[in-house]
């Protein structure tokens, strides 16, 4: 009976319990949350290990989707409103810097040098953090440290997920209150309503270098296809080694800018994964990969390193915490958003979108302010993803790996 339909199946039920209580509880408990610990308690119990691969959204979302996904952000995100995220970035990386410098201060006696050194990396970003400390730990003769690496990449995102969702939650009423009182214009200085909702920049006129794609041609196989030509010079992009920095640059990041360049130009449209009637199924098949992680993490394995993980994520989210608050006040920035953009750090992308639009969606009671929401929120969640997990935490895993 077991197949790769009722494997599509099982994974689409297990997200479906997690949009489900998400929308139960306006979001307060993310839906990525709770699509993890069910996934988690199903791998002990159920279901199947190799539950997500059977279904055969693994080749599909950690390959094309998730560059089609990420070109995508890139048509929801103007270069104005990128260009403001310099804040975000300084934000993350001084969040990163107290997450470390707290945890080396202060942990080392308690759990371990050894833990503290593997499991740092990991929570200050994804996969390929956590890969690198697996193998200098098993490298240098320490397995436990191996297994903590991995385990804390596996569980990182428990802490981050709801934590998150509280910090955009209070920032969001926070913003709809200015936006109810005053109004679009009061809110958010550049931005004002069309006739049908959609809030746009006034200062800017969107003028476009290459001519529109009459409707009846522009079908979701011609904006598909436009989307990968610009995720296939990103993937190339990625191997470039810039001479300047001496270094690569994730094609993922490349991906995101050439969105955002190549729709203000005209070449790809406006929310355009929308527009094909295609984000849905991509992003339902990029997080499943991203919780395939989860089918490595053991009860055994999470009995032996509980406590150790547990005072990591609580010392280094309150060293984030603290120097996130700081520098958050000198540069004149609200702390909720500050510190929910310092989180990714425990998660990334995709997570990261779909908390934001979680939110945005929960709080909204009409387009507009929906609209409002995630102009304000999506572009810095965004940007800080790729901060902290895709570029920063590669960098603190390179540090750190010759430090075991």
């Amino acid at each position: 009976m077991y197949n790769f339909a009722l494997a599509f199946i099982i994974c689409a039920a297990v997200y479906l319990i997690g949009e489900a209580v998400s929308n139960l509880t306006k979001a307060w408990i993310p839906s990525v949350f709770v699509t993890a610990a069910v996934l988690l308690v199903g791998y002990w119990t159920i279901v199947p290990k190799t539950v997500i691969s059977d279904s055969m959204l693994i080749p599909f979302g950690s390959t094309i989707g998730i560059y089609l996904l990420l070109a995508h952000m890139g048509t929801v995100i103007s270069m104005r409103q990128l260009l403001e995220q310099w804040k975000t970035v300084v934000v993350c990386l001084a969040g990163l810097a107290g997450m470390c410098a707290v945890a080396l201060l202060v942990l080392p006696g308690i759990i371990g040098r050894d833990y503290v050194i593997s499991g740092l990396p990991p929570l200050t970003g994804g996969i390929i953090a956590a890969v690198t400390m697996r193998d200098a730990a098993v490298e240098a003769g320490l397995q436990g440290a191996a297994v903590f690496a991995i385990a804390m990449y596996c569980v990182q995102g428990f802490a981050g997920y709801p934590l998150t969702s509280i910090c955009l939650q209070l920032e969001g009423k926070r913003l709809l209150k200015d936006f109810r009182a005053n109004g679009a214009t009061a809110a958010a200085e550049e931005l004002s309503a069309d006739e049908n909702g959609k809030l746009t920049e006034k200062a800017v006129v969107k003028r476009k270098l290459l001519p529109q794609i009459p409707a009846k041609w522009n079908t979701p196989v011609m904006i598909l296809g436009r989307l990968a030509v610009v995720s296939w010079l990103a993937t190339l992009m990625g191997n470039v080694t810039l001479p300047l920095l001496n270094m690569k640059i994730s094609g993922a990041v490349w991906a995101l800018i050439f969105g955002i360049i190549f729709t203000s130009i005209g070449f790809l449209d406006e929310n355009s994964l929308n527009k094909a009637n295609s984000y849905g199924i991509l992003m339902f098949a990029l997080m499943m990969y991203v919780f395939d992680g989860l089918k490595d993490c053991t009860p055994d394995m999470l009995k032996s390193i509980l406590l150790p993980m547990v005072l990591l994520i609580v010392v280094g989210v309150i060293g984030m915490a603290l120097f996130v608050f700081l520098i958050a006040k000198v540069l004149k920035v609200h702390f909720l958003m500050a510190f929910a953009t310092g989180l990714t750090a425990l998660y990334g992308f995709p997570p990261n979108a779909i908390i934001t639009e979680n939110t945005c969606d929960a709080l909204a009671e009409t387009p507009e302010e929906k609209e409002f929401l995630m102009s304000q929120m999506f572009p810095p969640m965004i940007v800080g993803g790729f901060v902290t997990v895709t570029i920063t935490s590669v960098i603190v895993a390179g540090v750190f790996k010759s430090l075991l």
